[in-house]
């Protein structure tokens, strides 16, 4: 099996990276340029300068390699396709809440490319620019993305809605996965990892991490405190289970969220720590036993693990997982009244979505682009030269991504795959879920500003100390040493006199 390589998390955006607020002088075109400002997570788009020998994805339908970074290769692909020059001002960031602040704080660019959550909020307020019709026309060659997006992902932001606008019209997919864990299989059978009860397992107490963010730990709980539901007979032959997964793991009643509250205060007792990104590291040097963790970052983890010798393994959860994925999208800001720019927006979006250029970002960052272009057929050759069973190899199995690449009118025995059977628990399990899996995913959706309010102060009654939560006799105490205190303070006093 030919080996995966890895370069995310490598260098930063170094020579990309440029002022989050552009001079008022470079938003004159000179030359006929026009000026682009996309803003993207950190370290999630092919740099380019790759190593022939060590990084060739040599293709039976032609090699692929990164020579150039993806933005300069827009740049020169822009110009060839339309004649005309356009320069981009890349920028990034850490999190959805900080793109989100950026914003607030005035930093203006014309695409962005938030989570699901945070394009639901930014179509709630009136912040993003619909994508043009001429985005949707399938008849335009260059318009890789509408033909090229997976089935699967397709649906989901035609079926979903904000304010009665689907979420096709105001954002493109770019990569996409599902949340589990990665665990250590020397110590955590895969039973033990294949519920959010193994969070509060008290086998395994200190020794398992979780993402320090309200959104993905609120999930889990409720995963958690909802467990008998979901695994229930009765909620998943309901011929509405999808919708009522949805609507149960989204559940913010105060009587959830105050539930999920004292879920979690209890839990962290339990938990080596809630960690932004220092999970992966923590599994490879064995410091925890299991780590939750979004699927593209699982697939980094296991890679490099592999390269330490040390066997690692993913699983999701029986009870549920979540289906996130991050989008591109333009804000009025930036493109509202400005063709040139938003034609230059909607470019960039289809060059990534280019299957020959999201193999590159794949291969680059990890993740999983929401590209299938099953017509083309590079990304499944890809898929198969990065995970397909060598012929001679022994214990391999049948593996079906039809979910993901067919349409109504394929054959779903034409996207089988033959793969080494621990594969099932590896990194292609994790980049592309089985049907079984995608069939208890479900959405995290935008939490309106209420909503938000009540879920941060039960975060923060969570990640601090909950003055609510102290028993009567800490109070007691507490009066009793003030008291004392007083008592003594004001004795001295009468003593110096």
């Amino acid at each position: 099996m030919k080996k995966h390589s890895m370069k995310a998390f490598a260098a930063l955006l170094s020579v990309l990276l440029l002022p989050n607020i552009a001079p008022a002088t470079s938003m004159v075109r000179a030359d006929n340029e026009v000026v682009l400002r996309v803003c993207n997570w950190e370290e999630y788009i092919d740099e380019g300068d790759w190593d022939e020998e060590e990084d060739l994805i040599d293709l039976e339908s032609g090699d692929i390699i990164g020579e150039n970074s993806m933005v300069e290769d827009f740049e020169e692909w822009y110009y060839e396709t339309t004649g005309t020059k356009v320069r981009v001002e890349y920028s990034t960031f850490g999190t959805n809440e900080d793109l989100y602040n950026m914003l607030t704080l005035g930093d203006v660019y014309d695409l962005v490319c938030p989570s699901e959550y945070m394009i639901m909020k930014l179509m709630a307020e009136d912040k993003l620019q619909p994508l043009s019709d001429e985005f949707f026309d399938e008849s335009n060659e260059y318009n890789y993305y509408i033909n090229g997006v997976s089935p699967y992902i397709r649906n989901i932001f035609e079926t979903h809605e904000i304010n009665g606008e689907k979420w096709s019209r105001y954002a493109a997919g770019y990569m996409w996965g599902v949340t589990g864990f990665v665990y250590n299989p020397d110590v955590v059978s895969r039973e033990e990892a294949s519920t959010w009860h193994l969070m509060d397992n008290e086998d395994f107490a200190h020794q398992v991490t979780v993402k320090d963010n309200v959104r993905d730990t609120y999930f889990a709980a409720v995963g958690a405190v909802k467990s008998d539901l979901l695994l229930s007979e009765s909620f998943r032959n309901d011929p509405n289970y999808a919708m009522n997964l949805q609507d149960e793991m989204n559940d913010t009643s105060p009587e959830m969220i105050q539930e999920i509250q004292d879920y979690l205060q209890s839990t962290k007792n339990n938990l080596y720590s809630f960690e932004t990104d220092s999970g992966k590291a923590d599994m490879i040097t064995g410091k925890v036993v299991a780590n939750l963790q979004w699927s593209g970052d699982a697939v980094y983890t296991l890679d490099q693990a592999d390269e330490d010798d040390f066997y690692l393994e993913f699983a999701v959860p029986n009870e549920v997982t979540n289906v996130y994925f991050d989008g591109w999208a333009m804000l009025k800001c930036g493109v509202e009244g400005n063709p040139e720019r938003q034609k230059a927006a909607e470019a960039f979006i289809n060059f990534v979505s280019r299957p020959d250029n999201a193999i590159r970002n794949m291969y680059y960052i990890g993740y999983t682009s929401v590209i299938s272009a099953s017509e083309d057929g590079r990304i499944f050759e890809y898929l198969d030269w990065n995970y397909g069973a060598e012929e001679d190899e022994e214990n391999t199995v049948d593996y079906s991504v039809a979910m993901f690449f067919a349409s109504e009118d394929d054959d779903p025995e034409d996207y089988v795959l033959t793969v080494p059977e621990e594969q099932l628990r590896r990194q292609l399990a994790a980049q592309y879920p089985s049907e079984d899996v995608l069939h208890r995913a479900s959405i995290m959706v935008y939490f309106n500003e209420e909503v938000s309010r009540s879920t941060n102060q039960m975060w923060i009654n969570i990640r601090c100390y909950n003055i609510k939560n102290v028993p009567i006799w800490g109070w007691a105490l507490a009066f009793f040493v003030i008291a004392f205190l007083i008592s003594y303070a004001i004795r001295k006093k009468k003593e110096s006199r």
